[in-house]
């Protein structure tokens, strides 16, 4: 079996947005989707870990693309595992149109957690740390890692938000890609007639549950960039976002 995977995607229509391109929030689920795909055929994947009391739970998130595909699109999410270490795994992604056509980049920390302690466990336990085995380092992935997302005390409150049933993925907390939706919905539809999303970016901190009331604080970092924190209702903070646009 190849280091690398490649599963083939479709732009549905319905999962795009007015212009005919994809959402980047379904572009994000069909990137956490091949991630568990390539996990899962090579024994460490989420149907698995389940029956051990463990799961995968995504850390930090970077997507970057030069375009998205358009509707009725057929692409391919090439993935890859760029290094292990014992808490922490990176992941990389290319989004390839079949006809070879580079749209984009994405890059990804992932955690293994307990699901009852909902702690950190050691990603080498599983199968004698068979991870290892499928690294691959001299892949490129020409998009920067990122960092932290910086922050002043100046941000904007600009939008408060209720959780509810469709908020919940499989681990009991709220959805990755629903704070990504989330944040992307700060800004009107207008500004999408005139802006796209070049590259957005999100590290997880803390869980929120169905119930948690979000609060959104935005800050305007550059020309083009936003900064996002999002808080829980006991005043938490869950995330930071950073957007750029185009």
């Amino acid at each position: 079996m190849e280091k690398i995977g490649k599963y083939t995607f479709l732009a549905e229509p319905f999962h795009c947005d007015f212009s005919g391109r994809l959402f980047m929030g379904h572009l994000g689920n069909h990137l956490l989707n091949a991630a568990d795909f390539h996990s899962s055929d090579r024994g460490f994947g989420m149907k698995y870990l389940m029956t051990i009391q463990r799961s995968w739970v995504l850390s930090r998130l970077a997507i970057e693309m030069d375009e998205m595909p358009m509707q009725y699109t057929k692409f391919n999410v090439e993935t890859w595992v760029e290094s292990a270490m014992r808490f922490f795994t990176s992941r990389n992604f290319a989004v390839v149109g079949e006809d070879g056509h580079q749209y984009g980049f994405g890059r990804s920390i992932w955690a293994m957690i307990d699901t009852e302690s909902r702690q950190p466990t050691d990603i080498f336990s599983i199968d004698n740390g068979a991870i290892n085995n499928w690294i691959v380092n001299d892949k490129e992935c020409p998009i920067d890692k990122g960092g932290r997302v910086k922050m002043s005390d100046e941000a904007e409150l600009v939008h408060t938000i209720d959780t509810y049933y469709n908020d919940v993925d499989i681990n009991g907390h709220i959805n990755s890609v629903k704070y990504i939706e989330h944040v992307l919905d700060l800004w009107p539809l207008d500004w999408y007639r005139e802006h796209q999303v070049k590259r957005f970016e999100i590290a997880y901190v803390a869980e929120a549950h169905a119930g948690d009331q979000l609060s959104f604080y935005r800050e305007q970092t550059d020309e083009q960039a936003y900064c996002v924190r999002i808080v829980r209702t006991d005043g938490t903070e869950c995330c930071r976002s950073k957007v750029v646009f185009k």
